[in-house]
């Protein structure tokens, strides 16, 4: 009769938190990049146009950085003082900064030359962004108070707001109509500007001026309808149609947000704050549906248009780059567009593009034979485990001893344990043992003295351990302090199943009353 391998027992496990398959996506989004910046991070921004490279905004410079390869392509360091807001035009072949002078300029991406310098601004100016539907448009907000619209081939001031009367911090141009500025302001207001008008058309928040918080952030959908804006923890939801009305305001962060971002289908809405956290809304429930943990205070977040790069930059100077490996089939051609070579298949040709070879299937067929062929199949033999090599020549206190090293799991060990108890041979296997064979069994024991999946077991081996070897106590102080804390353990252990017990009892005792009051 061939030996027969000891089998592992497999105890069940508790059942593990199932995630969502929004989590899961967004969780996909791993192994970090992070990159160290002499000073916070206080502006990301990815380009609309492929591949997608991405400016950082730190200290007095702007840096261009490829989605690929994380490595910075570009510098922009010409400015004087901190560098604010530095954004790629849709096209990708300009950029615009301000900086803390009050001065904006653009600047060729590839040359790094300067081709516009705007100079009206007389405090820091924290946004310049480039207009979505008007690409020789930009927009540009400042700690004076005053938003402002430029253009840039002839350098000059399309239309000025003076509406706010705090630092205003966000703005953008509407990505629907090339007319509509929305801008958030300390004055804990947020506005809406028609350029046509040239005056405020719309005004949200700001009632009560003794406990109004600053407005950070400010977001407006692709549509132009609605809007969004943060300030504090609290994030608000407006009705642009309805005149600003509020719709909605919810708070999942525990401290100030600082950054919005929308998915590439803008269903999805990413919220980073100064808890460290950055959030991810549904945006039909505005549910957190996955929550990320940074390791500082987060300023500024982007993800990238086609949605495999999560950018976050924070107030220690780090830079984090998330990135996601997207499936065969995100990348892949319309199902019916027509490639090269289409047009001769629909003639009946059957050749191969000139130039091009075939490919070969990397499937090999399978050998087919006759249906009454006899076909004899080679078994490979089982190798057996270390301990069952040992047990199978009854070697039980080396198959033991192979079973007590670091790398073998405690359903390994504990199964062996009950091999040898039923082979009767447990007493031999923990015979003639000094300190240094004694010493990984007890530390065994005590690891697992309170699992419960082995605790009938251990007292067993520790109840035949203590008879075994008590006549030798006193001789090993090593010994003696893993039989010291062996007897701790189990003491804490009983004491705690007598407070379980005292529990259940006054649940019963609640659930029992409960149910008589209910009838």
């Amino acid at each position: 009769m061939d030996y027969q391998p000891v089998v592992v027992q497999r105890h069940a496990r508790p059942a593990a938190a199932k995630h969502s398959p929004e989590s899961r996506y967004w969780r996909q989004f791993k192994h970090p990049v992070f990159i160290k910046e002499y000073a916070p991070v206080t502006s990301i921004q990815f380009s609309p146009s492929k591949p997608h490279r991405y400016a950082v905004t730190a200290a007095t410079r702007v840096q261009i950085y490829a989605p690929r390869t994380q490595k910075v392509t570009k510098t922009i360091s010409r400015f004087k003082d901190v560098a604010r807001s530095g954004n790629i035009r849709p096209d990708g072949k300009l950029v615009v900064a301000g900086d803390d002078t009050g001065l904006v300029q653009v600047f060729d991406i590839n040359s790094r030359a300067i081709l516009r310098t705007l100079d009206s601004h007389k405090q820091p100016v924290h946004v310049t962004k480039f207009s979505a539907l008007a690409p020789t448009q930009v927009l540009s907000c400042s700690d004076d108070t005053t938003v402002k619209l430029w253009d840039v081939p002839s350098q000059t001031e399309v239309v000025t707001f003076h509406a706010h009367t705090d630092y205003v911090r966000s703005g953008e141009v509407s990505t629907s109509n090339p007319h509509l500025i929305l801008t958030g302001s300390y004055d804990a207001t947020m506005r809406l500007f028609d350029t046509r008008t040239s005056q405020c058309e719309m005004i949200m928040g700001g009632g009560d001026t003794s406990s109004a918080v600053p407005v950070e952030q400010v977001k407006m959908f692709p549509s132009g309808t609605m809007a969004l804006s943060s300030a504090g923890p609290i994030l608000r939801l407006w009705d642009l149609v309805a005149g600003g009305r509020c719709l909605r305001a919810f708070s999942n962060h525990q401290k100030t947000i600082t950054s919005l971002a929308f998915d590439g289908s803008a269903g999805r809405l990413l919220t980073g704050s100064l808890d460290h956290m950055v959030k991810v809304y549904d945006i039909s429930s505005y549910k957190v549906v996955h929550t990320m943990r940074y390791p500082a205070p987060v300023l500024c977040l982007a993800i990238s248009p086609d949605e495999t790069h999560i950018a976050a930059g924070m107030s220690d100077g780090t830079l984090s780059v998330r990135r996601r490996q997207p499936k065969a089939s995100e990348g892949a051609d319309p199902p019916f567009a027509l490639k090269s070579g289409a047009f001769e298949t629909f003639l009946g040709g059957t050749l191969p593009v000139i130039g091009q070879g075939r490919t070969k299937s990397k499937i090999k067929p399978k050998p087919t034979g006759d249906v009454d062929e006899l076909r004899i199949e080679s078994r490979r033999a089982r190798r057996l485990k270390e301990y069952d090599r040992l047990l199978k020549g009854f070697k039980y206190s080396a198959a033991l001893d192979s079973v007590l090293r670091k790398n073998v799991p405690p359903t390994t060990a504990f199964s062996l344990i009950q091999e040898l108890i039923h082979r009767d041979g447990l007493r031999s296997a923990l015979a003639g043992r000094d300190d240094v064979l004694l010493e990984p069994v007890l530390r065994l024991l005590v690891k697992h003295v309170t699992d419960p999946r082995f605790g009938e077991m251990v007292s067993d081996v520790s109840s035949l351990v203590i008879e075994m070897y008590t006549p030798v106590l006193g001789q090993s102080p090593l010994i003696d302090s893993l039989f010291m804390r062996l007897r701790k353990k189990v003491l804490a252990e009983i004491r705690f199943q007598k407070e379980l017990i005292k529990t259940k009892g006054a649940l019963e005792m609640i659930f029992a009353s409960a149910t008589l009051t209910a009838t």
